[in-house]
C-alpha cells in the first residue's frame, strides 16, 4: 500500500499548521482512515521520546496521538534543536547527527533530503494518507535552495499543497496572494487550495475576501476556520505561546498556590508545565528576563535546558539565582527537571564541549551533586514511583551526562527497569529542594495531586484528568474542522 499525501504549508510561522494537522489526523482517524503525520524538518527544543528509541518534535508526537498511533522517528526525520542564536543540534531520524551554525546548515540540507524521503516512504507504506506539515513560511525564497521543509520537499515527493493563512494577525489576503506572486512557477503549481485560520467574529464579513483570493490565485477555498478557543489545552510548541501569567499579573482567580518558572534562553521540554498550567488551583508564572521572583511564590520549577551551562549564566545575569536562594531561605520549595536538576547541584562540567565551549560552571549549590556532560544521550520512556510516598509516575528521559554525589543517596524517584529498578534524582536534607531527570510526570493525575498536596492544596473532587482532557480536546478540534473545512475536497486533492 502506498498512501496518498497532502502537505500543509503556511504564509508564516504560528499560523496554525500544527494544530490543523493534529485536528485533521483525529478527524480522519475517527472516520476509520489510517492516517500518519509527517514533518520533514522541525525546529524546537520541545521534543518527545518515541517507542523506537529516538526523539521528534512534540507537535508530531501530539499529531501521532491524534492519529491514534504511536509516535515514530520517521514522523519528523530532521529536528533542529537550537543551542544558540545562530546554531543548533541536528537530529536525524531520532538520533544526534551533529551541530551546525545556521549558515552552515543551509549547505548541509541537500545531504539530509535522502533521509527525509526515506522516512516519508516508510510512512506511506503503512497508511492510507499522510498529512505533511511545512515549517515557517512557504514564501522564504531566500532559503529555497536545497529546501527540505517546504516547497523543496513538495517538489521532490510530488505532494500537492494547501496553503494556510492567519487572519488574526492581519494582512491575510496579501500574505496568501503574495505567496503566489513570489514563489517559483513550478512551486506555485503545487499549491492547489488555501485555508484561512483563526477567524474571530462573523465569517460572513470575510466571504468576499475568500472569493478574491480564490480568483486571484486560482486555488480552491477549502475553509475559513474560526479561532479554536481550546487550543491552549494542547501542548504548545513555543514557550511564549503558553497561556500563563507573568510576574506582574494578578494571581489567577481561584488559584491557591503560585508556581514560578524562569524562562531561560534554551528552555526545553516545557510541556512538563502544561498540566500545572491547566490546574484551577495553580497560578503558573512564566518569568521573563528582568522580572523578579514574586514574593508569594510557593514553588520554583527549573525546567529542562538544551544548554545547561549557557542557561545557568543567563539565570545569574537575570538575578534569579539570588531570588531562588532567598526563596529557599524563606522556606520555599524548588524542583529541577533534567537541565534544571543539573543547575541545582554544586557544578556542571562539560569537559568535551558537548553543549558549547568546554568548561565548568558553578551550580546553585542547593543539592549536593555534580553533573558531567558526557556519553550518549538517554532517550527512554520510564515508569516508577516517588520514593517519599510511593506514588506512581510515568514519563521519559532525554538527557546527556551523569549526575553524582552524596545527594543522590536521597533519590527523588525509583524507576522500574529489567534489573529490578534504579534510583534517579536527589532531595535536599530538609526535603524542600529536589530534582530528577524524568520529564512528564505531572501528566499523571495522582503524581500531580501529590505535589499540590505538599504545597497545601487538598485533592479536588472531579479535578483535572489531564490525559483524558487532551483526547477530549483533540476530538473537539476534529469536530471544529469537520464543520468549517471542506475535507472531502482536500482528500480529492491529495495524491
Amino acid at each position: 500500500m502506498t498512501a496518498r499525501a497532502l502537505m500543509f504549508q503556511g504564509t508564516g510561522s504560528d499560523v496554525g499548521k500544527s494544530l490543523i494537522v493534529a485536528g485533521l489526523c483525529r478527524l480522519l482517524a475517527n472516520r476509520g482512515v489510517a492516517v500518519r503525520p509527517f514533518k520533514p524538518q522541525n525546529m524546537s527544543n520541545n521534543a518527545a521520546v518515541t517507542g523506537d528509541g529516538g526523539e521528534i518534535g512534540r507537535a508530531q508526537a501530539l499529531q501521532a496521538r491524534a492519529a491514534r498511533v504511536p509516535p515514530s522517528v520517521h514522523m519528523n526525520p530532521v529536528l533542529l534543536k537550537p543551542q544558540s542564536e545562530i546554531g543548533a543540534q541536528i537530529v536525524v531520524q531520532g538520533r544526534v547527527f551533529g551541530n551546525a551554525r545556521a549558515k552552515e546548515y543551509q549547505s548541509r540540507k541537500a545531504a539530509l533530503m535522502p533521509h527525509v524521503l526515506d522516512s516519508f516512504s516508510r510512512l506511506r507504506r503503512e497508511a492510507e494518507i499522510v498529512l505533511v506539515e511545512g515549517a515557517g513560511s512557504a514564501s522564504e525564497v531566500n532559503l529555497r535552495a536545497n529546501d527540505i521543509a517546504n516547497m523543496g520537499f513538495a517538489r521532490a515527493a510530488e505532494v500537492p499543497v494547501v496553503l494556510i493563512g492567519d487572519i488574526d494577525r492581519g494582512g491575510v489576503i496579501a500574505s496568501l496572494c503574495g505567496t503566489a506572486a513570489v514563489v517559483e512557477a513550478d512551486d506555485a503549481a503545487l499549491i492547489r487550495a488555501f485555508l484561512v485560520n483563526k477567524m474571530r467574529g462573523d465569517p460572513a464579513l470575510f466571504a468576499t475576501g475568500m472569493t478574491f483570493i480564490a480568483e486571484r490565485t486560482g486555488w480552491a477555498a477549502v475553509g475559513l476556520v474560526p479561532h479554536f478557543r481550546d487550543a491552549h489545552r494542547l501542548p504548545a510548541e513555543d514557550i511564549f505561546g503558553l497561556d500563563a501569567g507573568t510576574a506582574a499579573s494578578a494571581r489567577k482567580a481561584g488559584a491557591k498556590i503560585r508556581i514560578a518558572v524562569p524562562v531561560l534562553p534554551s528552555i526545553s521540554n516545557f510541556d512538563d508545565l502544561d498540566p500545572l498550567r491547566l490546574e484551577p488551583s495553580v497560578d503558573l508564572v512564566l518569568l521573563k528576563n528582568g522580572e523578579p521572583l514574586p514574593a508569594d511564590t510557593d514553588l520554583v520549577i527549573l525546567p529542562g535546558s538544551k544548554t545547561t551551562i549557557r542557561d545557568l549564566a543567563a539565570l545569574r545575569a537575570a538575578g534569579w539565582d539570588a531570588d531562588i536562594l532567598a526563596h529557599v531561605r524563606r522556606g520555599g520549595r524548588v524542583l529541577g527537571l533534567c537541565g534544571g536538576y543539573q543547575m541545582l547541584g554544586r557544578a556542571v562540567a562539560d569537559p568535551d564541549g558537548v553543549e558549547g565551549p568546554p568548561g565548568t560552571a558553578p551550580g546553585l549549590g542547593l543539592l549536593d551533586v555534580i553533573t558531567t556532560l558526557a556519553g550518549d544521550k538517554s532517550l527512554v520512556a520510564v515508569t516508577g514511583r516517588t520514593v517519599a510516598d510511593g506514588v506512581p509516575l510515568a514519563g521519559y528521559e532525554m538527557h546527556m551526562g551523569r549526575t553524582e554525589g552524596a545527594g543522590t543517596t536521597r533519590p527523588l524517584v525509583r524507576l522500574d527497569d529489567a534489573e529490578g529498578g534504579r534510583d534517579d534524582g536527589a532531595v535536599s536534607p530538609d526535603g524542600r529542594v529536589a530534582g530528577c531527570y524524568v520529564h512528564g510526570f505531572f501528566s499523571n493525575d495522582r503524581q500531580r495531586a501529590a505535589w499540590l498536596s505538599r504545597l497545601g492544596v487538598p485533592p479536588a473532587v472531579g479535578g483535572l484528568v489531564y490525559e483524558a482532557m487532551v483526547d477530549e480536546t483533540l476530538d473537539a478540534l476534529a469536530a471544529h474542522l469537520e464543520q468549517h473545512v471542506d475535507v472531502d475536497t482536500m482528500l480529492a486533492i491529495a495524491r
